[in-house]
């Protein structure tokens, strides 16, 4: 069909008829076009008479073509309806998220990508659509991916007629092709003119604004026409802006682009320059495709990204810059070509260029996908069963549905009622809960806060270098209070976009009615598992999933008992607070009270050196409260005395030498004595053996016991002696007596504890003794120490009538020397006992 004459020149219009052709065949095609070949205006204007979107007898079907940025979708649709003489809204209409321009005429609507999901979970058959172009895929936005895995099974299910057509400059065509059943592939040489490639490499540890600032300066020493530089973010471009202005000359204008920027901004970026003037635009890689800068010639690629990467295990997603690839480098190169020959400066050198990736990793495989997971919940089609160009990686999905479940949004693999409304919000699922879970007064505060953590910050600099309390961004927005870091421009978007949702949400929505102080009671409603308590350090603070996290010892929220941190740094062991609020006890109570629990814990405590009953409140793994008493008698406490026993290897017990020498007593049986008693076996009274036994023998005697004292105070060699027979008790007193009488009818304890059982006893009290004592029913001689009358060891001897007729008379000498006023007989096995000093009268 003809098109505009504009159009017409444009290089791709040679290869449309071939994707006309493709798609009445197909179905589904693939257009491969290099920047600046025009696929994004001609394809929609040349495609919309094609036969198959006018059936006969019916409307004519509309072409519904997917942007992946805000700017771009206004843009492309703008750029359409002047090509055709006519205002948007006419034949072209644009819709975002904040904007719709479409009429009753409308033929190609130009969309961003999440304007499409929204239409197919409302409508899953499209009607009224008969052709779906996705430009700019290669970028793979998780809405991308999400949109086509929908639309492709819309087409498999519901809709065979629809037809999908892919665009891109520098595609993935192996998975790309593998997911669309591959489909024909359409290239577009295009005349794209030469682009001279200059290689500034930055020096190591060159920040990359100094390396920007100075290329962009010697481009525009060096080259005519206007200048296209790529940044990473936004605060990159403000601090290129700031070295660059004092030193271009006069006639050399400087305009940021960026997607958080006004529309009024965006249009003075994308104006081309007047007669006698050039124009700087720094920009992020929002300009990289799909964006037409009109009149540069010269580009200056810092070459990096900021991407988001979402870490399961802490749960926190952070923007990384990266490098870019090799495919998003040609394209911003490309903007160089398209009207004239162009330079490229690239601030990496040309081996580094070769090391890089082909292409950056899809974001469904790098990102929270907590949206995506409701979203395919709400549509009904099991993940698996979707075809993607990357699957969604199984734990992060995971991580995503544990999150939904928390908020509320699914229950047991199903979508509640709440989890469909926050679905109709266009926010994260976090926000859409605090949105829709907010009491009718902070309705409006919550609606405030959702755009102030979905927007650009309001307060300008490094985000370490910000107050964290998100009471003042309240503040601010709400017009109580000024800052001087506050940027207004955001300030007024913010408002503005507060009041969207809001409307969305079908909230009143009135600033006058936010309360600053009311923010940790709404956030928790997005954040429940972000809820910290402070540690004893001013700024330190526990997450109740364990971690740590802090602020600056100076930000407001330092000394607060109780945060929620809606914003951190990513950092799993400890990670910054970059925007929180303050919580009260109450508020902590009333937001979560079904998930607060009270536990009764009994420990040892290390400093009482004593068990105690901690009655804890608890959030999680956050101690929210604790109160240290005393245990109650009962089952619980004699299994914590039991554990602390088993603990210490039984030696919080107090071993009396009664108890002591019974353990060693029955191990002298078991040893010399191995038959037992009456065909019985000796009790085992080892350690290895108590402590394996210890319900058994001790735990009844715990009964009514509370704490280290009562263990202090157990009997244990009754204990022990409890557990007997009583026919073995008398068995171990006979044969391993605890003690034996000596001739003087003292008694004298036998230690069990050495090698031998022995008996220390003075050599006088032995008097009168011919035959040497045993154990063990005779089995076992007992070793005896003779002592002095000082108590010294006179002899060891385990055969004492030998000791009467062997060495007797030497010690008999020695003694007879040392103390002469004692009775030393010549034969003590004839003698009467004593110690008596006076020799006795036998």
């Amino acid at each position: 069909m003809s098109v505009p004459d504009a159009v017409g020149d444009l290089p791709v219009v040679e290869v449309l008829p071939r994707v006309v052709e493709a798609l009445d065949q197909f179905g589904i095609a693939v257009l491969v076009a290099p920047p600046g070949a025009g696929k994004t205006t001609a394809a929609p204007l040349f495609l919309r008479a094609e036969s198959f979107l006018h059936p006969v007898g019916a409307a004519p079907l509309r072409i519904v073509m997917l942007e992946p940025r805000r700017l771009a979708t206004r843009a492309a649709a703008q750029r359409m309806a002047s090509l055709l003489g006519e205002r948007v809204g006419e034949t072209v209409g644009y819709q975002t998220r904040d904007e719709r321009h479409i009429g009753p005429g409308t033929h190609i609507e130009v969309v961003t990508e999440g304007v499409l999901t929204r239409r197919l979970q409302h409508d899953p058959s499209l009607e009224g659509v008969g052709l779906i172009i996705f430009d700019e895929i290669h970028e793979r936005n998780l809405p991308t991916d999400l949109g086509l895995a929908f639309a492709l099974d819309t087409r498999a299910t519901l809709r065979p007629d629809l037809r999908i057509l892919a665009m891109s400059a520098t595609p993935d065509l192996g998975r790309l092709a593998a997911v669309l059943d591959n489909p024909p592939m359409i290239h577009s040489d295009g005349r794209m003119h030469p682009v001279e490639l200059r290689w500034l490499p930055m020096a190591k540890n060159e920040r990359v604004e100094a390396a920007a600032a100075s290329a962009v300066l010697r481009a525009v020493r060096e080259e005519t026409g206007d200048v296209l530089v790529f940044l990473p973010g936004i605060a990159d471009i403000r601090r290129v802006q700031s070295a660059i202005e004092p030193q271009l000359p006069d006639h050399v204008d400087v305009f940021p682009l960026a997607g958080a920027l006004s529309l009024a901004e965006h249009d003075l970026a994308l104006t081309p320059s007047r007669p006698g003037r050039r124009r700087v635009v720094l920009s992020t890689d929002i300009a990289e495709s799909s964006l037409t800068v009109s009149g540069v010639r010269v580009v200056v690629d810092a070459g990096l990204a900021k991407v988001p990467r979402y870490d399961v295990r802490s749960g926190m997603t952070k923007l990384t810059t990266v490098s870019t690839s090799r495919s998003s480098a040609d394209q911003r190169m490309g903007r160089a070509g398209r009207t004239e020959p162009g330079v490229c400066y690239r601030l990496w050198s040309k081996l580094e260029h070769a090391t890089r990736r082909a292409h950056l990793e899809a974001e469904i495989t790098q990102v929270d996908l907590a949206g995506l997971a409701l979203e395919v919940a709400v549509w009904g089609t099991p993940v698996g069963d979707l075809r993607w160009i990357d699957a969604p990686p199984p734990r992060t999905l995971a991580a995503g549905i544990d999150l939904l479940n928390m908020l509320g949004a699914m229950h047991d693999g199903k979508v509640t009622d709440r989890g469909r409304r926050m679905m109709r919000l266009p926010l994260h699922p976090r926000l859409a809960r605090m949105v829709d879970g907010a009491s009718p007064s902070d309705a409006s505060l919550a609606c405030a806060i959702a755009a102030l953590l979905d927007e650009r910050d309001v307060f300008r600099g490094r985000s370490d270098d910000l107050p964290a309390d998100l009471a003042l961004r309240v503040g601010v927005i709400s017009g109580r209070d000024s800052h001087d870091r506050a940027d207004h421009r955001d300030v007024r978007r913010i408002r503005d976009r507060a009041a969207d949702i809001a409307r969305r949400a079908q909230v009143r929505f009135d600033l006058d009615r936010c309360d600053p102080d009311r923010c940790g009671a709404v956030l928790a409603l997005a954040y429940p598992d972000r809820i910290a308590v402070r540690r004893s350090q001013p700024g330190q603070f526990q997450l109740r999933t364990g971690a740590g996290a802090f602020t600056a010892p100076t930000d407001p929220l330092a000394n607060e008992r109780f945060i929620v941190a809606a914003d951190l740094d990513g950092n799993r062991n400890s990670a910054r607070v970059r925007i929180g609020a303050a919580l009260s006890t109450d508020e902590l109570i009333e937001a979560l009270s079904d998930q607060i629990e009270t536990r009764h814990v009994l420990v040892w405590d290390k400093q009482r050196d004593d068990l105690v009953l901690r009655v804890e409140t608890r959030l999680g793994g956050m101690l929210l409260d604790e109160q240290v008493r005393t245990p109650e008698p009962g089952p619980a406490t004699v299994e914590a005395l039991v554990d602390r026993v088993r603990g210490t290897k039984l030696t919080v017990l107090s071993w009396t030498p009664a108890a002591e020498s019974l353990r060693h007593r029955v191990a002298f049986l078991r040893e010399y004595l191995p038959e037992g008693v009456d065909g019985r076996p000796w009790p085992d009274f080892s350690d290895r053996r108590l402590l394996a036994t210890l319900d058994d023998w001790l735990a009844p005697y715990l009964v009514g016991a509370t704490g280290a004292d009562d263990l202090r105070h157990l009997d244990v060699h009754f204990v022990l002696l409890a557990g007997l027979r009583w026919d073995t008790s008398i068995a171990i007193e006979r044969s391993a007596p605890r003690s034996i009488p000596t001739a003087s009818g003292r008694e004298e304890t036998i230690d069990y504890g050495r090698d031998s059982p022995t008996v220390s006893v003075r050599v006088q009290d032995m008097f009168g003794t011919s035959l040497h004592p045993t154990l063990a029913d005779g089995r076992v001689p007992i070793v005896l120490e003779l002592l002095s009358p000082a108590d010294r060891p006179v002899q060891t001897t385990s055969d004492l009538p030998g000791f009467w007729s062997g060495t007797w008379a030497d010690v008999r000498k020695e003694m007879a020397g040392r103390y002469p006023k004692h009775h030393w007989p010549a034969d003590p096995s004839r003698s009467k006992a004593t110690r008596l000093k006076q020799p006795p009268h036998d």
